[in-house]
């Protein structure tokens, strides 16, 4: 688990903010939050966004400003904007301003409040998840100030994300699926199958999508060819 993310499981009731409890913030565009930063994940959706905006396609996106990983927890393929240089600022910021600030990161546009899914340490992974059990936090920004008082359901909504973000439901019960499929599978597969799948992985669910068309349709049909694939990798003892 990186440090981020245990601060957060080990604090999360002193961070936990209900949908229509207020938060004071005012963003200064000071630029810090887009420094000092090696924690900016991008979903597909992100991607596909922001190559959109940029006029590439997602690999080429890809290949420019991000790198790709296996998760160490979740065993899944993420992909993060790659800082550069020595105060590791972000890859897409220009003159202290956001290149793609209409299709910015998802995590970009909701700071300074977080978005996660708690489940009991222990307990099986539902088969399904809903809206209802999305949960948000509210981070000290470290920069702004709070010259303005606002709620989650407000904020959310002035960056056009829904509470009921389909999307985010969707990605999260195919990760989940994933990392189990994957876990399970590196006990008795090989390295050689378990890149090969990660890889196809990779591929399907960040880079497989028609810039012309609706991504949400797109991410669906990629995700349940994947989870598909996946159920039946080929196991290849491991050595």
């Amino acid at each position: 688990m990186d440090a981020r993310l245990k601060e957060i499981v080990d604090n999360f009731e002193k961070m936990k903010i209900g949908v229509d409890e207020p938060f004071k913030f005012h963003c200064t565009m000071c630029g810090k939050c887009c420094i000092n930063r090696e924690d900016i994940l991008l979903t597909p959706k992100d991607i596909y966004n922001m190559a959109r905006e940029l006029g590439t396609t997602p690999e080429e996106f890809v290949d420019q400003y991000c790198e790709a990983y296996i998760g160490g927890d979740s065993r899944v393929p993420i992909v993060r904007l790659k800082p550069r240089g020595p105060i590791k600022r972000c890859p897409l910021l220009k003159d202290r301003k956001c290149s793609v600030h209409k299709a910015k990161p998802t995590v970009c546009a909701m700071f300074p409040i977080g978005r996660c899914l708690m489940f009991q340490a222990g307990e099986p992974l539902p088969e399904k998840i809903t809206a209802d059990q999305i949960q948000y936090i509210f981070t000290d920004p470290g920069c702004g100030d709070d010259a303005e008082t606002h709620t989650v359901r407000e904020w959310l909504g002035a960056f056009g994300i829904s509470l009921e973000d389909e999307f985010f439901v969707k990605w999260q019960q195919a990760i989940m699926e994933l990392g189990q499929i994957f876990r399970d599978a590196e006990k008795v597969t090989s390295k050689r199958v378990m890149e090969l799948s990660w890889t196809a992985t990779y591929i399907g669910l960040y880079l497989n999508y028609d810039m012309e068309q609706d991504f949400l349709p797109q991410f669906e049909e990629n995700a349940q060819e994947i989870i598909a694939l996946m159920r039946v990798m080929p196991q290849e003892k491991a050595v």
